[in-house]
């Protein structure tokens, strides 16, 4: 297929290598600094979205932010201005639910098809094409995009209408953020108390708390690298689209307001490019205690 891919940042260029990979015709928005893998593939640059979107046949994006994807698809030369009836359109980046619904009626209105499908897995699941992907839109739109699904994640769940992608993400978001802060406190209370985080990790690891978070934040945590695979940044505006959804809908999320609180204290530091297991700076600042030194 002819695919247009638009974000090819941490995420978005191993998923989109794995669509050229696997033998379709890739276009992308040129840039100053793009991906070398993309670069040196047979990959097209175009000047505009609105030149991806006319050659494509599925446009893809896959941004930072709600803002992000409006520009991207309705701004100057923005993809929506070259579409033309039956292609599809699939943002798979982590943004309102409200607007998605939104930008969903003004792409069907242009008789083409919209999907929102946002994923979980971070950087490693990128490379490793094994992002969870929750899609909201038709079951026919649904079927068509399944096979380049298939070619980026293993957990591929149509959720329901549009808006429903986005709304999953955004409570697996809630999960993440409560158990990253979880680890945080259990191993900042180890360390404190003067045992081994990487010990009582290892314990932990065998029985009921036993989490992929543990696994891999917690590590991260205990070793110090806080090497982004995905920011605290982007995490914080998640927090931010569920504490705004929970307004909306009359609910009361104090444990994601607490998460939310944590990740601010992280950027007001200046640590918000640090990948989100770095939340736990935030309570070892409070602590004046390192789970581990460098």
């Amino acid at each position: 297929m002819k695919i247009g891919f638009i974000g090819l940042g941490i995420m978005g260029a191993p998923m989109a290598l794995q669509l050229v990979n696997a033998g379709h015709q890739l276009y992308y928005v040129k840039r100053n600094k793009i991906n070398a893998d993309i670069a040196a593939s047979n990959a097209i640059a175009c000047a505009t979205g609105q030149e991806v979107a006319e050659q494509a046949e599925v446009i893809i994006t896959m941004l930072p932010d709600t803002p992000d994807v409006e520009a991207v698809l309705f701004g100057k030369d923005g993809v929506a201005a070259g579409l033309s009836a039956g292609k599809t359109v699939i943002d798979m980046s982590s943004i309102s639910p409200i607007e998605t619904k939104a930008f969903a009626k003004t792409i069907n209105a242009l008789g083409c098809d919209y999907l929102d499908a946002p994923v979980s897995g971070g950087e490693v699941g990128a490379k490793a094409a094994s992002l969870t992907i929750m899609v909201g839109g038709t079951e026919e739109a649904f079927a068509k995009a399944k096979p380049l699904f298939e070619l980026m994640g293993k957990n591929i769940t149509h959720v329901g209408g549009n808006g429903d992608g986005q709304t999953t993400k955004v409570a697996n978001q809630i999960i993440v953020a409560l158990n990253i802060a979880a680890v945080g406190e259990a191993l900042l209370f180890a360390s404190k108390a003067g045992a081994d985080p990487a010990k009582v990790r290892q314990a932990l690891m065998g029985g009921f708390a036993s989490s992929r978070i543990l696994e891999v934040h917690g590590e991260r945590m205990v070793k110090r690298t806080f090497n982004p695979g995905f920011r605290i940044g982007l995490h914080q505006k998640d927090l931010g689209l569920a504490l705004q959804g929970a307004r909306e809908l009359g609910v009361a999320l104090p444990q994601t307001a607490g998460a939310a609180q944590l990740m601010q204290v992280c950027a007001a530091n200046g640590w918000k490019d640090l990948d989100h297991s770095a939340l736990v700076k935030a309570l070892e600042l409070m602590a004046s205690h390192e789970v581990a030194k460098a």
